[in-house]
């Protein structure tokens, strides 16, 4: 009889503390770690690691896998990347609870806010979800199988929709109202969710061009719905931001519900140096002070790729209120209307997060191939146009197929570099899951390890690693993830620290209903193993996508043990 199931020799274990790696042999049996050190024992499976990191596997807390999740179980592409473990439901999005006659509007919302192809998510879900209930949701998850470890937060926006309706959009909720929200929020933790999420984006437009209904949520109601957390015990609390959750509002709250509140996102490229470091500061103050405030940080840049049948970064823009929910023939009427026009061309920078809009590249343009990766606002000048015009001027002409690429935010790498170094701050904001046809940030670990660890240096081997995994992990509450320590889950990632990389965007066509997505390839990626279960060595999988997998639901924070 063997030892081990698992000996992974040879290798640099750098354990996810931050504390200095250490060449070390790793055991594992029954899906935990079981030894650490210069191992004499035998293994029913050896993994030689020489010239590799071990490292745990890591956890990343900002994805958008709830639906994905139902038809695609090896959740790609992030186990590519070496993530063992995602959380979902982030920004208050989700599937669960929903009634069977509110299924369009919850699929409506994703398509519109998340960027996902309604198509694929109607093909991908099928006519009989499976369920209604967030504990049913859970459950289903379980009895399907992934292949990594999969936690859920509560959504706000599936919950006004449950009690609310169709209003959930347009109203406060009554005092009954929130307390059926909170009853469900509260069912939903005690079955395992891992948190509750919302939405006060502006840029978060849903179901036919509305507001997602947590943006119509009274600041009473999200207190009421965070105190639930605290009364549960677990969970954390995540939100995008709006102009009313100010950093002193989020710390009330969090004081409120006395759990980790995590914010999305603080990224470069919005406000002066000094502004940013003096939030770091604040935030590092009130951490200090015991408030578990963590704002998130990306360690990419945030470009979105979009067409003008659905384009997002510009719904949130003042002048496109009539675009929200036209369909393509009032579009063309739309577009081709010169009072929109020349409003546009005025007053362009007044979106949220098209201040850099001049800097949109033509990333696909069937009209015109030699266009792409040019600067609309190059070509414009060369034909005596303005940007907005020959952009607008290029959807029409391809029948809307165009594509066009927008550098949104976190592209200044200094002001990236001080996020980064920050100890106030958190590293999300990957999702991965989302988005699929206009970015794929899925790729952070590796681009993290491989750009700014190894190429600029801007933070050690250790730190980066800390940052993947048990930063991330004690953030969401995760109790034995995150670090390679006896006894704890066997999730690893073993990777060469010099050629670990995140590859190139390429789009494939993959989705449900041959929709398609940009996907991103990962580089020195040796192995990734699940619960002590290899899963993909060498950029291959391992495991058969159709069978039993190893990834478990990371009931509030921890995998139940199997019978």
């Amino acid at each position: 009889m063997s030892d081990f199931d698992l000996c992974i020799r040879g290798g640099l274990v750098v354990d996810g503390s931050g504390a200095p790696g250490r060449a070390a042999d790793l055991g594992i049996r029954d899906g935990r770690i079981a030894e650490i050190g210069s191992l004499r024992g035998s293994a029913r499976q050896t993994l030689d690691a020489s010239g590799c990191v071990v490292a745990p596997g890591f956890v990343d807390l900002h994805t958008h896998y709830d639906a994905q999740v139902l038809w695609d179980r090896m959740l790609s592409i992030s186990p590519w990347h070496g993530v063992t473990s995602v959380l979902t439901g982030n920004c208050g999005f989700g599937v669960a609870p929903t009634r069977p006659e509110d299924r369009e509007r919850i699929l409506g919302t994703l398509e519109k806010v998340e960027g996902m192809s309604l198509a694929a998510l109607q093909a991908g879900l099928g006519g009989d979800w499976g369920f209604e209930s967030f504990p049913e949701y859970l459950d289903c998850l379980e009895s399907s199988g992934i292949a990594i470890n999969v936690a859920v937060m509560v959504g706000h926006t599936p919950l006004r929709l449950y009690v609310m309706g169709e209003e959930a959009t347009e109203r406060e909720a009554r005092p009954d109202e929130v307390e059926q929200m909170r009853a469900l929020l509260e069912e939903g933790l005690a079955a395992g969710g891992l948190g509750f999420a919302t939405s006060r984006a502006p840029t978060h437009m849903g179901f036919e061009g509305r507001p997602v209904p947590s943006r119509a949520a009274s600041m009473g109601e999200l207190e009421t719905l965070a105190e639930a957390l605290g009364t549960v015990g677990h969970g954390v609390l995540q939100t995008a931001v709006g102009a009313d959750l100010p950093v002193e509002t989020l710390a009330a709250l969090q004081r409120r519900c006395g759990r980790p509140v995590t914010w999305t996102a603080l990224l470069s490229g919005f406000s002066p140096e000094e502004e940013l470091r003096a939030s770091l500061e604040r935030h590092a103050d009130l951490q200090a002070e015991g408030v578990a405030l963590y704002p998130q940080v990306a360690c990419r840049p945030l470009n979105l790729e979009f067409r003008w049948d659905s384009p997002f970064p510009f719904e949130s823009h003042p002048d496109f209120a009539e675009v929200a929910g036209a369909k393509p023939a009032e579009l063309r009427q739309i577009y081709t209307n010169e009072t929109f026009r020349n409003a546009f061309r005025k007053n362009w920078r007044e979106g949220v997060v098209t201040r850099h809009a001049d800097e949109m590249v033509v990333s696909y343009c069937p009209e015109h191939p030699d266009f792409e990766e040019r600067r609309i606002a190059d070509l414009a000048d060369e034909q005596g146009l303005h940007f907005t015009e020959l952009a607008l001027d290029l959807g029409l002409e391809s029948d809307f197929a165009a594509r066009f690429r927008l550098p949104v935010a976190n592209s200044d790498e200094k002001q990236v570099a001080i996020l980064l170094q920050h100890p106030s701050t958190v590293l999300g904001l990957s999702d991965a899951g989302a988005h699929a046809s206009q970015l794929c940030d899925a790729g952070a670990p590796t681009h993290l390890l491989g750009y700014w660890v190894r190429e600029k240096g801007v933070l050690s081997l250790e730190e980066g690693v800390r940052q993947l995994t048990s930063s991330t992990a004690d953030c969401i509450g995760l109790t034995d993830r995150g670090r390679l320590q006896e006894g704890l889950a066997a999730d690893i990632v073993v990777f060469d620290p010099e050629t670990v990389g995140c590859g190139p965007l390429r789009r494939v066509h993959d989705l449900p209903a041959g929709a398609d997505r940009l996907v991103t390839d990962a580089t020195g990626i040796h192995s990734v193993i699940v619960n002590g279960t290899p899963i993909r060595e060498h950029d291959q999988d391992v495991v058969d996508p159709e069978g039993a997998l190893p990834g478990r639901v990371l009931r509030g924070g921890a995998a139940a043990s199997r019978a």
